[in-house]
């Protein structure tokens, strides 16, 4: 029974719907109506009619009859492919994210796609959106969930004054998972930098604004995900509004934008108030999920912000999925200078206990230098594994070489996926 099933669900899949078939097959009677009536009027010509002769030499009548049909079926067949390939590269293409792909191409990979992993990722700022770019190609059951902490730049003062979610990651995640023309993220990123929109992204302004329009900035994500055709779901962590307090040296310091510029050693980060609660969406895709990766990302204001809000980490644990963390390829200037793996490691056990991950992703090509002051974060396997006994380790070169302080999306992406979830 159950295999009936299984096939009517294929059928359903792979046939159109009943009101296309129908269509479907009048128009193939038609034409077989048409092709019927020429024939008929062929016969009669041939037969009534004296042509002159070189309708002889183009109708091929010094070739034998059978060999004759042969040439024009084959003739037949050849431009009806021909004509079907290029109607749907005029008429699909347009629609279609590089449209000089083949749409058997495209159908091939929205379907793979489909099948992928039921993938969570967990973070912010430009390491989650790196890791959107490289997991997208891999599965469209994506679920991003993002930290609310931020409060520096234009996110901040649109935060302050509009009392809404901090929009700026939010916006880096819909571009990271968009399928829209390169003009259309291209504007979505596009900074003001004259007048009293000065210092503020369009992208954190339509994101604003879709908020107000919709009344729901939940609502408002969605909507915009439509409009970049976006892969996947961008949840926020919370829907409260949360302040991210870090101790810098006996001192408290609050707001995500200022702990980094301390320059001293973090002890430990927490959020205010600590009545935040998880928001649900995020919590379901958390416990639906096969996979979950956290970070890569600034472990102080990106990664620990998420892991803070209550029922977090219980959630996490509670899920059936493989869990992972991907650790940083450099250090990050006021929040983890020469941090090694082991030091990551450690600072998550103090705020998370231990045992919440699977695996720890690490870089292992050493071959290109971070600029600016950073340093490579090491695999220093043997406290490493002292601090996680139960945590298997994977080092793959992940390093981006033209920016050798990020993961390289496709780098990253093809180590979780062939390591990790093939493994």
């Amino acid at each position: 029974m159950g295999r009936i099933l299984n096939h009517q669900r294929w059928l359903r899949w792979l046939m159109p719907g009943l009101e296309v078939k129908r269509w479907l097959l009048l128009l193939t009677l038609a034409i077989l109506i048409i092709d019927l009536g020429a024939s008929y009027a062929l016969k009669y010509l041939y037969s009534e009619v004296t042509f002159p002769g070189y309708v002889a030499t183009l109708t091929l009548q010094f070739v034998p009859k059978t060999l004759r049909a042969v040439i024009f079926v084959v003739a037949g067949v050849g431009l009806l492919l021909f004509s079907i390939i290029k109607l749907q590269r005029s008429v699909i293409g347009p629609f279609l994210p590089g449209g000089d792909r083949s749409m058997a191409d495209m159908i091939y990979a929205f379907r793979t796609r489909s099948r992928g992993p039921r993938l969570v990722a967990i973070g912010g700022g430009t390491g989650m959106s790196t890791l959107l770019r490289g997991l997208k190609q891999y599965t469209s059951n994506l679920a991003a969930v993002v930290t609310v902490a931020d409060d520096g730049g234009s996110s901040g003062r649109l935060r302050e004054e509009y009392r809404i979610l901090p929009p700026g990651d939010f916006r880096q995640c819909l571009i990271a998972l968009a399928d829209a023309e390169p003009l259309v993220k291209q504007l979505f990123n596009h900074r003001f930098h004259e007048g009293s929109l000065d210092g503020h992204s369009f992208g954190n302004l339509f994101i604003m604004a879709m908020a107000e329009v919709t009344g729901n900035f939940e609502h408002a994500l969605r909507e915009s995900g439509r409009v970049l055709a976006v892969r996947g779901a961008i949840i926020p962590s919370t829907l409260q509004d949360v302040t991210l307090v870090a101790s810098v040296n006996g001192t408290m310091v609050e707001g995500e934008s200022k702990i980094p510029k301390q320059n001293a050693p973090i002890t430990r980060v927490f959020l205010k108030p600590d009545q935040a609660e998880l928001n649900p969406e995020a919590a379901l895709a958390i416990m639906n999920a096969e996979l979950i990766v956290v970070g890569p990302g600034s472990l102080y204001t990106s990664i620990l912000p998420n892991l803070m809000v209550p029922g977090m980490v219980k959630t996490i644990k509670e899920s059936p999925a493989l869990k992972v963390f991907v650790c940083n390829v450099a250090s990050q200037h006021g929040e983890t200078d020469n941090y090694n793996v082991s030091d990551y490691l450690r600072v998550l056990h103090d705020h998370v206990g231990e045992n919440l991950f699977d695996f720890v992703l690490v870089n292992a090509n050493l071959n290109h230098l971070p600029t600016g002051g950073q340093t490579q974060v090491m695999f220093d396997y043997q406290a490493a594994t002292r601090s996680s006994p139960r945590v298997r380790f994977i080092a793959g070169d992940v390093v981006n070489t033209r920016i050798p302080s990020h993961h390289d999306p496709d780098k990253l992406a093809r180590l979780l996926m062939k390591r990790v979830w093939e493994a």
